[in-house]
């Protein structure tokens, strides 16, 4: 438990109307916070409350009620077609790696991300096989391809982002990215089981296999990254999240229809000549690159601000907190970050990773255009504090 400070000066987030005891942080889900029946302390949990943590971090409401029904999904594929859930699970080696790399400047908690994966493999696969399997029994296959899924599929995923926003999780672009990029992929490994499963019942796993799990895994991380870097702006800016994705929105849905739109095109008709279908796949495709590529140029370009913001508030932060001399030395620069943690055992770098996280939100803070929130700053200091407490612990 930290240290106490003075009480937060409101109860923004409270649960009103409850007795005093330990309830989820409203600024940090991932630990829990002690209510006094009044307001907010800055007690924060340790022990045997610390070990429900998980619980109300990596599962909400939303993925607790949807998570059955994919359960089953996957496990009527696991039994009937093994293959394909294996099959399925290879973008993940793939595209996880390069979202860990982005989310290293202000790592996020890892039971936050997975509780992203889970929305967009519960979720998010969930209301858009309900809703497109409806709109192609109304309507056909086609207009459900086109038309349907880009919208239900992107508006689902982007429903993701948002409530990681109301959790607090989300402070900005970066932040966006890695939230939409971690639903994205937790959608995209669900429903490719279910292309594989039905690729192998028509015997084309192999070329299937290899267009979306080897050549695409990227395609529904790249289509919701665009809402993921509105929503993350919007809240940058101290705009509204929901009102602010819109454009991001946009482009996601456009891009996947017009991915979409080519594999349909792909499915040759008597009014469609293979020549027309061939060439919109590689017109496609070839905006396919140019889109990864464009999308890799932007990710690298925010990591490099999120670097650079995170150096040039290091002095501050170590005027403002108190670091040691050998602390500030070990967040100087990306350099000496990355050296020092290597430099540390094993059992104390968890404790490092979390000083580092409490730092990076830190200088998020102090770094927005809006006026510092006093009381979201003095949860982060105690967490900070925890953290070095726990570090110092564990390097001796």
């Amino acid at each position: 438990m930290s240290a106490p400070l003075p009480p937060p000066d409101n109860s923004a987030g409270a649960p009103s109307g409850t007795p005093s005891g330990w309830y989820p942080d409203p600024v940090r889900p991932d630990q829990w916070r002690w209510w006094d029946g009044r307001v907010w302390t800055t007690f924060v949990s340790a022990g045997r409350v610390a070990e429900r943590k998980p619980v109300t971090q990596w599962l909400s409401v939303p993925v607790f009620v949807a998570a059955p029904f994919a359960l089953f999904l996957v496990g009527v594929l696991a039994f009937t077609q093994p293959v394909s859930v294996l099959a399925g699970l290879v973008p993940l080696v793939i595209v996880l790696p390069v979202l860990s790399w982005l989310d290293r400047i202000e790592p996020e908690p890892m039971s936050s991300r997975v509780h992203a994966l889970l929305w967009g493999a519960c979720v998010a696969v969930v209301v858009s096989i309900v809703v497109n399997t409806a709109v192609a029994f109304a309507v056909g296959d086609v207009a459900a391809m086109v038309i349907s899924a880009p919208l239900i599929e992107e508006a689902s995923k982007g429903a993701g982002i948002l409530f990681a926003v109301r959790r607090r999780e989300l402070d900005g672009v970066s932040d966006g990215i890695v939230y939409a990029g971690w639903i994205a992929i937790g959608f995209a490994v669900v429903e490719d089981m279910t292309y594989f499963a039905q690729a192998s019942i028509d015997g084309a796993l192999v070329p299937v296999f290899v267009i979306r799990a080897l050549l695409t895994p990227f395609a529904h991380p790249l289509f919701t990254f665009w809402t993921g870097l509105a929503i993350g702006r919007a809240v940058q800016r101290g705009r509204s999240p929901a009102g602010g994705a819109w454009w991001g929105f946009a482009l996601a849905v456009g891009t996947h229809a017009l991915w979409n739109g080519s594999l349909a095109l792909g499915e040759i008709t008597p009014d469609i000549t293979e020549d027309v279908a061939v060439g919109a796949i590689l017109v496609t495709a070839a905006l396919f690159v140019i889109l990864f590529l464009s999308v890799a140029v932007a990710l690298v370009r925010a990591r490099r601000r999120e670097l650079l913001r995170f150096e040039r508030m290091a002095p501050f932060l170590t005027q403002q907190y108190r670091l040691s001399s050998v602390e500030a030395s070990h967040f100087a620069d990306w350099t000496a970050l990355l050296r020092a943690r290597r430099s540390m055992p094993r059992r104390a770098r968890r404790s490092f990773d979390r000083v580092h996280a409490a730092l990076a939100r830190l200088a998020m803070v102090h770094a927005g255009l809006n006026d510092v929130d006093p009381d979201v700053e003095r949860v982060l200091a105690a967490q900070l504090d925890e953290a070095r407490a726990d570090l110092s612990r564990s390097t001796d």
